[in-house]
């Protein structure tokens, strides 16, 4: 008989152009008011109980598998591996199901170097999780979190951050890659979007005419962040520069009707930022099985 109290893992195709995007579900960590900045709690709990959620947030976590005929998988952050509780670190089982072996995938790209995005770069003993995978990561990121000096300097409170971001990169040394922004890869351009971490880059993925902009951690709370793009999370880096990143962010997209992907959106992910009042709400993409996107 089926073990109904542990989930399926989750992983959702979405072709794009010649390319096919797959969201992949790393699980999920319950979380509360105390991470609300930028607004009272007060508002944050009405906010999420407008939107039919829980008073104290759940925050959902997405990577991102991009494939297509002639080149190798490329995988957007790699979940948070052993590193988080026990809900999460499922991005090696949606992975499965895909049929992509983790010595198949080349590149790894890196959003930021928080430990829900890099943990899983590395197994449970150390070595590299993606052993034949070069690293990609923002210049800026890796000066941020990964020199000794940085750590020295760190607040007791955040070492374990620069710890962990340490661990993950280490066996990734010697294929370490990092950039300034541009083409990582062909079709997926980095989009700075600091403040969350000095580094924090989204992706935008093109091929022919179809794009989507995977904006990594713009969103941590949707029935939150979308209604109030005021509200920032307790772990953004510079939390007024993160706040100024995503009120532009959210009317770009709305403006432009972009497509869009989230680390934090609750999967699968994908759909439109739409203007509601005087914020914003997410309007999912029509998902339909066997169909063209």
């Amino acid at each position: 008989m089926a073990d109904g109290s542990k989930p399926l893992p989750g992983a959702l195709r979405w072709n794009l152009g010649d390319l096919t995007v797959t969201a992949l579900n790393d699980g999920w960590f319950q979380g509360s008011l105390d991470l609300v900045t930028g607004i009272s709690k007060e508002e944050a709990g009405a906010l999420q109980r407008g939107g039919f959620r829980s008073e104290a947030p759940v925050v959902t976590l997405n990577a991102f598998l991009v494939t297509g005929t002639g080149r190798k998988p490329v995988l957007i952050d790699s979940g948070y591996g052993h590193f988080g509780p026990a809900t999460m670190g499922r991005v090696p089982a949606a992975l499965a199901l895909t049929g992509v072996k983790p010595e198949e995938i080349e590149t790894v790209l890196l959003t930021h170097l928080h430990p829900d995005h890099a943990g899983g770069l590395v197994n449970e003993d150390g070595s590299a999780a993606y052993p034949n995978a070069e690293l990609v990561v923002h210049a800026t990121e890796a000066a941020h979190w990964l020199p000794d000096e940085a750590l020295s300097r760190a607040p007791d409170e955040a070492k374990p951050y620069f710890e962990n971001a340490r661990k993950a990169v280490s066996p990734y040394a010697a294929r370490l890659r990092k950039h300034e922004g541009g083409e990582l890869v062909p079709g997926i351009t980095a989009v700075p979007l600091p403040g969350h971490t000095p580094g924090h880059c989204g992706m935008r993925i093109v091929s022919g005419d179809k794009s989507l902009l995977m904006w990594t951690d713009v969103v941590h709370m949707p029935a939150i962040q979308f209604k109030q793009p005021e509200a920032g999370v307790a772990f953004d880096v510079d939390g007024d520069q993160a706040r100024a990143t995503r009120k532009r962010v959210l009317d770009e997209v709305a403006s432009e009707k972009t497509f869009i992907a989230g680390s934090h959106l609750e999967f699968p992910a994908l759909g439109y930022v739409a203007r509601d009042g005087a914020g914003y709400s997410f309007v999912p993409a029509l998902w339909v099985a066997g169909e063209e996107h």
